[in-house]
């Protein structure tokens, strides 16, 4: 989507731009603020938000120096832990992004606080996007830092309920490695072995795994498909729960 801007940060992570009112724009988890004030410069783009998903530096690293600079505002969830907060959301919340509207969605899991923002579809047939910091990663999910299996497990199911064409822009680039663990997993599922190829294909061509989209991710997200019985036969747990299922794989994937 063109009014979305990636930008690759720190080896790993993603920083989002999102254009709107032609030359206004929005930022997500600025992690490096000299990138980003390069990457507004060269698109002439004015930071006006900044969204933050969680409190961990290398989502907030730019977000001072970024105020400092363009006088945005900095929104996100955790008044204590996010340098420079000016506004502290809440679930549901609902924030005008130009001509759109962005809800708040509190994800617990990864960190107590963390929070996803999802850009609902405008009236011009544009996808709804979701920027899903560190609770939803292509083909994967965060690591449980601060929460238990069962809180980041509801937190995913949110996310899932979502429409199947949203488009899915995360914290960090693991996807190779979230389907090389898939894979090993359950190696005779075709589904994941071609999702594999097809992003081994992106990163040898030197192109980007984001965006996902909700419907990708139901059907190839090890994590997300924790409720099938094919996955709960390939983990020899033909009876678990789902978030049995889950915590299981988070496990595994936490050693992988």
């Amino acid at each position: 989507m063109d009014s979305v801007i990636t930008i690759p940060a720190h080896g790993d992570n993603f920083i989002y731009l999102y254009r709107y009112n032609q030359n206004d724009a929005l930022a997500v988890d600025p992690s490096d603020g000299s990138l980003v004030l390069r990457t507004l410069q060269k698109h002439g783009l004015v930071l006006k938000t900044i969204l933050v998903t969680h409190h961990h530096w290398d989502h907030v690293a730019g977000t001072s120096e970024l105020k400092q600079k363009t006088g945005c505002k900095v929104i996100g969830a955790d008044r204590r832990r996010i340098p420079g907060i000016d506004t502290v959301v809440a679930d549901g919340q609902v924030l005008p992004i130009g001509e759109r509207r962005v809800r708040v969605i509190a994800t617990p899991g990864h960190t107590r606080t963390s929070v996803c923002y999802y850009m609902e579809p405008s009236s011009g047939n544009e996808n709804g996007i979701l920027w899903t910091g560190d609770t939803l990663f292509v083909g994967g999910c965060g690591r449980l830092l601060e929460c238990d299996a069962n809180t980041m497990w509801n937190s995913l199911q949110r996310l899932a309920s979502l429409p199947d064409d949203t488009l899915v822009y995360c914290g960090h680039d693991y996807t190779l490695e979230n389907y090389e663990f898939a894979s090993g997993i359950e190696p005779g599922n075709q589904i994941v072995k071609e999702r594999l190829d097809q992003v081994r294909q992106l990163q040898t061509r030197g192109k980007l795994t984001v965006p996902s989209s909700i419907l990708k991710e139901k059907t190839t997200n090890c994590f997300l498909c924790a409720g099938t019985p094919e996955m709960k036969a390939a983990l020899g747990m033909p009876a678990a729960k789902a978030v049995e299922v889950f915590a299981e794989l988070r496990r595994r994937k936490d050693v992988f």
